[in-house]
């Protein structure tokens, strides 16, 4: 599918953050774009992020992620690429809180019939959902999805089950940079009983994410990470599990493990207080149910 593009007007880069000034007030704004690499940058809408890709044949939007986040994601899309249109909107899973808005979006740019990518199995629980807001996907793919806008490559990998069976990466190659939603996080504990992950699946989706050359991450969540980000995330998982795989076979209950296990290696970590405890209480369930 093509959709054809007007040559690009790249508006001059002279500072990372590069959102309006904020009046002078206690609380953050709303919205925030931030230049990670040439050409990529972070979209924070109050907690949530989305990316977007400039290339010389329009510009790839990832999680419009609500219509009045969209609405202000195409504004700013427009600021920073005058003249450009969208090339693409991918979503990176299924999940109303990332996926919806592509309408919005669209609305915002002046266009409509955008391509709307995500993995195959996004599709059913988008259609089941069927909210006006959040448009089905008529590009998917199952493993491995390459395009190139105007020359500049993007690619979409399926690193296996993790947070939903149809969660996907984005990877910019010439930018070294991934975008990667609820999964893995910096420096944060999974979200609250860890609903919809999967385990040991997010280990090995983890391991697969690392297999890429990337050296930046743009999370769903939070500011962006490198490297060393995942692979301190991977070890949050892999102790957490092992934690709790001693709790189990030591008879303890759900509740005795949610007070006993600590892991203070993390204690410094976002969420930690508040959620730790019941990232326990989610493994827990999910591994004396499994065996």
């Amino acid at each position: 599918m093509r959709v054809p593009m007007p040559a690009l007007l790249i508006a001059p880069l002279t500072a990372l953050v590069l959102s309006p000034p904020a009046c002078a007030t206690a609380q953050a704004p709303d919205y925030e774009t931030t230049r990670v690499a040439e050409g990529v940058y972070q979209f924070r809408w109050q907690r949530h992020n989305g990316m977007f890709v400039v290339t010389p044949a329009g510009v790839v939007a990832f999680d419009p992620i609500s219509a009045d986040a969209a609405a202000r994601y195409g504004q700013e899309i427009r600021r920073i690429a005058p003249g450009a249109l969208l090339a693409a909107i991918v979503y990176s899973h299924s999940d109303a809180d990332h996926a919806t808005g592509a309408a919005a979006l669209m609305r915002t740019m002046g266009q409509q019939d955008v391509p709307i990518i995500a993995h195959e199995r996004a599709v059913a629980p988008i259609r089941q959902a069927a909210n006006a807001a959040q448009p089905e996907p008529n590009v998917t793919f199952a493993e491995r999805l390459v395009f190139a806008p105007g020359g500049r490559r993007i690619e979409l990998h399926y690193v296996g089950p993790s947070h939903t069976d149809n969660l996907i990466v984005g990877f910019v190659p010439d930018a070294g940079t991934v975008f990667a939603v609820d999964f893995v996080s910096n420096d944060r504990v999974g979200y609250q009983t860890l609903p919809g992950f999967h385990f040991p699946g997010l280990l090995h989706a983890i391991g697969r994410m690392l297999d890429l050359p990337f050296t930046t991450v743009i999370f769903g969540h939070g500011a962006p990470g490198n490297r060393a980000t995942i692979q301190r995330q991977l070890a949050y998982y892999d102790d957490l599990r092992a934690a709790v795989r001693t709790a189990i076979s030591e008879g303890w209950t759900e509740d005795q493990a949610a007070t006993r296990i600590r892991l203070e290696r993390y204690a410094s970590w976002e969420q930690y207080a508040d959620w730790f405890p019941l990232n326990v209480r989610g493994l827990y369930r999910t591994m004396s149910a499994r065996d």
